[in-house]
């Protein structure tokens, strides 16, 4: 929504695309130009994109399935995308970004990141609410940033929660919600001590392409990690975005957690 929002503010005219299935605030985000779209139907989408004369395009918003490849149309264009598209899954999740964005770009549809249309989504440095770590937070953001890295090397996922100074939990194909929901079922199961706590920790993936799937909080992202019993977030600064900030940032401050821009690349010892 804050990419329509921030277009249309700049004076450009957005077309939405909404993913049947996949698209949040799809009410407010119909006030704009807008098409419904079935992944199933992924060969149209150029097609769609050219008719409407779409030029730039953000890749924004999670897409929380992959469509069966027996669902699919087949077109000639689609059946020539095959080999690459295997190719590309079988590098994971941001291979299969980069193929897509190679995709558009040669049919002469640009792709920009969110953060570049809309700056102000991207996090920035420092401490972002009213509370900051405590010097015991510092552990636990230090390891669950290197392993945050460790699994996104791996393309595996872009998160990871600490308490007491230990990896507890990694993101999964389940994403950033399931792994909090995880963190909260071990507290509540009585694994983890209840007055103990913890930090969540979202980073890029080495070298991933940032015009896609920035690691991304908003005020779900709080409440979740809330209700895991967590003390607060850390993100990359600059390379991923707080959705809803004044929301996110005013939820965060009226539970008392903390959210802290790193500068990336370094380690956040503290």
């Amino acid at each position: 929504m804050e990419v329509a929002t921030g277009l249309a503010a700049q004076g450009h005219r957005p077309f939405v695309v909404l993913v049947e299935g996949e698209a949040d605030r799809s009410a407010e985000l119909t006030a704009y130009e807008h098409c419904p779209f079935k992944l199933e139907n992924f060969a149209s989408l150029i097609p769609l994109l050219k008719r409407n004369h779409v030029t730039h395009l953000v890749l924004a918003g999670e897409i929380r399935r992959r469509p069966k490849l027996r669902n699919m149309q087949l077109t000639p264009d689609f059946l020539l995308m095959i080999p690459r598209a295997v190719v590309a899954l079988a590098r994971g999740d941001d291979g299969l970004l980069r193929m897509m964005t190679q995709l558009f770009e040669a049919r002469g549809i640009k792709v920009v990141g969110a953060h570049e249309v809309v700056p102000e989504l991207a996090a920035a440095e420092g401490v972002l609410t009213r509370t900051g770590p405590e010097k015991r937070d510092w552990l636990d953001i230090h390891a669950a940033q290197r392993a945050a890295k460790a699994i996104g090397a791996l393309d595996i996922g872009q998160a990871a929660i600490a308490v007491g100074g230990r990896v507890i939990a990694l993101e999964g194909i389940e994403g950033t919600a399931g792994l909090l929901d995880r963190g909260r079922l071990l507290r509540g199961h009585g694994r983890l001590a209840g007055k103990t706590r913890g930090v969540l920790v979202k980073c890029a993936k080495p070298g991933q392409e940032l015009r896609a799937d920035l690691p991304s909080i908003g005020p779900q992202t709080v409440e979740a990690a809330h209700a895991a019993g967590l003390a607060g977030i850390a993100v990359e600064a600059g390379r991923s975005l707080v959705l809803d900030g004044p929301a996110t940032i005013g939820r965060a401050d009226a539970l008392g957690l903390f959210i802290v821009g790193l500068r990336a690349g370094e380690h956040a010892d503290g």
